[in-house]
């Protein structure tokens, strides 16, 4: 069994499943901007990662530069497999890919040997995408903004990857809600592992949202809340991690 993770910062990840290589929203070079322009939030990475080798797909839960980053997607071959959010696969069709499967929240799609079914995650504006990742290896939920779809039915993961501290503005409240929504993703899903997303990576931003951001949790609250099997990782990015799969568990006998 092999099932690992590689984390790039932000809402980035490499998730090996045996051979299989998928890229989860990456932004690997430049500079990060939303509109109006980089006056209103700007993001820059500490250092540039190369696009990692041998990809067999890339993984996109929103439209929004900060997981479909038009900088990085200019890197990838175009004939890469692509499942994204509604959004997300309009932004790379106009990009010029041409395998793009667009996935809305309840619709599953068999690729690349993998099961992907989006769930419904934060709107922003619309609703866009969480995945649970399937694959013969390991299975993994990911949603890069603490929103649980409640339509989802109780089911054994052997990891979560989701932010674990809220984000939000003064008036407008959290935009992301990790430290709200873990405790919830525990007793639903019952992890192997947690490993915390969205806000690592050292990433600096300035403009004037970034001077009203407000961070409520940290990942040394999330450690000594979770119970003692389940492992937590606050990842060190560009490190590779091996998670542990419930199936290697199991004794072939059983």
């Amino acid at each position: 069994m092999n099932l690992a993770a590689t984390y790039f910062g932000a809402n980035g990840w490499l998730l090996e499943f045996g051979a299989c290589r998928v890229l989860v929203d990456p932004w690997l070079t430049g500079q990060l901007s939303f509109p109006p322009g980089p006056w209103l939030l700007n993001g820059r990475l500490p250092r540039d990662w190369a696009v990692p080798d041998n990809l067999d797909l890339l993984l996109l839960s929103q439209g929004l530069p900060d997981h479909a980053h038009p900088e990085t997607l200019q890197l990838l071959p175009r004939d890469l497999k692509i499942v994204g959010s509604p959004s997300a696969a309009k932004l790379v069709g106009r990009l010029g890919f041409t395998q793009v499967t667009p996935l809305h929240p309840g619709e599953s799609t068999n690729i690349a040997g993998l099961t992907i079914r989006a769930t419904a995650g934060a709107m922003v504006p619309s609703i866009e995408n969480g995945y649970f990742i399937s694959h013969a290896d390991g299975k993994i939920y990911l949603e890069p903004h603490g929103f649980l779809d409640s339509k989802i039915e109780s089911q054994s993961v052997d990891a979560v990857i989701t932010p674990v501290v809220d984000l939000g503005l003064p008036l407008a409240g959290a935009f992301v809600k990790g430290r709200q929504v873990l405790p919830e993703l525990l007793k639903r899903f019952e992890p192997s592992t947690v490993l915390a997303s969205t806000a690592g990576g050292n990433v600096r931003f300035e403009g004037l949202l970034s001077s009203f951001m407000q961070m409520e949790g940290s990942a040394k609250d999330v450690a000594e809340m979770l119970p003692a099997q389940v492992k937590f990782i606050d990842p060190e990015p560009g490190k590779r991690y091996a998670l542990t799969s419930k199936q290697s568990l199991v004794s072939p006998s059983s």
